[in-house]
């Protein structure tokens, strides 16, 4: 299908995502007050880096997707004997926010950086997300670094964390990096990253950690138009995604022995969730061994494979609960985030998250055996409430502006069929006391191309079934699109068949 007529005209999205916006009451823009203090904090921040020490001739990169401008983490690898060295620069956005002042508010209010198609709303003011407080290349920029002393198996054996003056030297793009990696052509800190970040990933099967390896669907913006393509995470970001992981886990163990901070947390998998994936495997036959961990079993998917892309979409039943709990003297019930199968802490990213901004407070208070702010010590209680409804906003409004994009796509392509893979089904309901309610059987597809999943009314068929189905009619104002199916594959094809694939 021609890939013009996959895309849709950026300013009616751009218009319908600003409505979006106007009726879930998030404002772009910054309060004055709050804004004054970021650009004070951002003209006058080296005056209160006397403690902070020089580390500005360690050659620290960056790696992030290639447009990206707030920059949280910046690394550096050496090998150590037969160990390594890593060390693991991240914003010291606390140096810019005073507690309790107006940009700490609006922060509170916010918790989290908004991901739009067309936008971006940040968690702080431009002025020190994208700038002064961003480990931008050839600047000196504040950071909180972690120092990470492992063996050979990258277990970690010593951590400290200090404030300091680093210097990035290189800002490095996941898929730059990869191509260099396959060309032998990159350099030796990217090299060391993959080493250190595949024993890293062998000792998370080890610990009985776990993963989803799907795609997901990307929003492109690009000359006046949006599209919609499959994006599948270049094998450099997991190998990095394992130092955050490192780092996270560090600073769990650093605030459990201490007794006091924040956890990311997530109970195990209950029961009848892993009895129903269990039979859902069998179903699909695909079974899961009863003596092979669920997270090792994940990883024998592949999600080019019908049944296969439908299984991972079902084992999101597994990673259910995450939330935050925070302690001061009593540990929590739950300490671990079952995923990965330790406790952990968010910690690497405080410029598009605001709990991170207060581990690191917390992590350098008890390493360096100083009190801690007590304004800092008296909002921990408040931060989980405060993540969890920052989460549910931007999910919301992240999930309506998808829905937006996916129907300005979908408008161009009335009539045209399309190959998809069976994620769910659902029976028929009566609507019980409101007949409004009721139900015909329906099915959840996922297509191939464009990237979109959506449920078709009057058909029953099992999960995992390729089918292929026609799109009848849209409507841009209610974001609805009707499908109906027109072939089904059946028997025999369907486990080898091809899923999605990369747009």
């Amino acid at each position: 299908m021609p890939r013009d007529r996959q895309k849709a005209p950026l300013d009616t999205l751009a218009a319908r995502i600003d409505e979006a916006l106007e009726k879930s009451g998030v404002d772009a823009d910054y309060p004055e007050a709050a804004l004054k203090e970021a650009e004070h904090a951002a003209r006058t921040w080296r005056e209160h880096t006397s403690e902070h020490e020089d580390l500005t001739a360690i050659e620290f990169v960056t790696l992030d997707p290639e447009s990206s401008t707030d920059l949280d983490q910046a690394l550096h690898i050496q090998r150590e004997g037969e160990g390594y060295r890593v060390r693991y620069a991240i914003a010291d956005v606390p140096l810019f926010v005073e507690p309790e002042n107006a940009l700490d508010a609006e922060t509170r209010k916010r918790g989290l950086t908004l991901y739009l198609p067309d936008r971006r709303i940040p968690l702080h003011p431009v002025v020190l997300s994208e700038n002064e407080a961003s480990l931008l290349p050839n600047k000196d920029t504040p950071a909180f670094v972690w120092d990470f002393t492992l063996d050979e198996r990258a277990s970690v054996t010593h951590v400290n964390l200090t404030r300091a003056l680093v210097r990035n030297r290189e800002k490095l793009a996941y898929t730059e990096v990869q191509r260099a990696l396959e060309q032998g052509e990159a350099g030796e800190v990217m090299q060391l990253l993959v080493e250190v970040g595949e024993k890293r990933a062998a000792l998370e099967i080890e610990r009985g950690g776990a993963s989803l390896n799907s795609p997901e669907q990307e929003v492109v913006t690009d000359e006046g138009t949006v599209h919609l393509q499959w994006r599948l995470p270049e094998p450099i970001e997991e190998h990095n995604a394992q130092i955050s992981l490192m780092t996270g886990m560090a600073a769990a163990k650093i605030m459990i022995e201490g007794k006091l901070g924040i956890l990311r947390t997530m109970p195990p998998a209950a029961p009848a969730a892993i009895d129903r994936f269990r039979a859902q495997a069998a179903a699909l036959k695909e079974p899961w061994p009863k003596d092979l961990p669920y997270g090792e079993f994940l990883r024998t998917l592949d999600w080019r494979k019908g049944r296969h892309l439908a299984l991972l979409d079902q084992a999101t039943s597994l990673f259910r609960g995450a939330g935050y709990e925070a302690f001061d003297g009593t540990l929590p019930d739950v300490l671990e985030q079952s995923a990965i199968a330790a406790p952990y802490a968010h910690t690497t990213a405080p410029l598009r998250r605001l709990v991170d901004r207060f581990v690191l407070h917390v992590c350098h208070s008890l390493i360096g055996g100083v009190p801690l702010d007590d304004r800092i010590r008296a909002a921990l209680p408040e931060l989980p409430a405060l993540m969890q409804a920052a989460q549910q906003r931007n999910a919301m409004v992240e999930k309506k502006a998808r829905e937006i994009a996916e129907i300005g796509v979908l408008s161009g392509l009335v009539g045209n069929e399309f190959d998809g893979t069976v994620l769910d089904f659902r029976p028929e309901t009566d609507g019980g006391s409101n007949p409004s309610n009721a139900r015909p059987d329906r099915i959840e597809v996922q297509f191939s191309d464009p990237p979109v999943a959506r449920w078709i009314d009057g058909a029953r068929l099992p999960i995992g079934t390729r089918v292929t189905a026609r799109l009848e009619r849209v409507d841009e104002v209610k974001n609805w699109a009707e499908f109906s199916v027109v072939s089904v594959e059946r028997e025999g094809g369907a486990g080898g068949a091809e899923g999605p694939t990369p747009g």
